[in-house]
């Protein structure tokens, strides 16, 4: 039970997300598909208040003397996150977000992703629902290359 919570802990980090807490949850011999369902929980828990209120947090933040500059920069993430997403997608904003947020690449994911969101203001629901969706497939990535990764060292080992 305890290695689960750890694995809940990780899928909720920004910038680690279901990406970390997937491959560690292989690594330490979890059941599969618990795991999954404990990284995919564990990676949506912020995203609600991601949208509703890390805006507001990162706009109070900015000009502060020890975290301005952090909040700085997460601000200007999910900007550059928004403009990307508004650029590439036109009608198609909602199917972008999922792929922004499915594509386990370093910079995307739900926190970068439901922030650009709130930055665009995006409808709440459909970009809660892509992120899920998103979150689902970067899951499925990471999984099938973490397996892929143990499967191919213990053929070497």
């Amino acid at each position: 039970m305890k290695k689960y919570l750890w694995i809940l802990f990780i899928s909720m980090l920004p910038l680690v997300e279901i990406r970390g807490a997937v491959p560690v949850a292989v690594l330490w011999g979890l059941p599969i598909i618990p795991s999954c369902i404990v990284s995919v929980i564990g990676n949506l828990i912020p995203v609600p208040f991601i949208f509703l209120f890390a805006r507001r947090i990162l706009e109070w933040g900015k000009d502060k003397k020890y975290i301005g500059r952090l909040f700085t920069w997460f601000l200007e993430k999910g900007q550059k996150g928004g403009q990307k997403l508004e650029e590439k997608a036109g009608k198609g904003l909602y199917w972008a977000l999922f792929l922004f947020v499915g594509i386990p690449v370093p910079g995307t994911g739900a926190w970068t992703g439901m922030l650009a969101a709130s930055i665009l203001n995006m409808d709440f629901k459909k970009s809660t629902i892509a992120a899920l969706a998103g979150v689902l497939l970067a899951g499925a990535i990471v999984l099938a290359a973490a397996l892929l990764g143990v499967g191919a060292y213990q053929m070497v080992k």
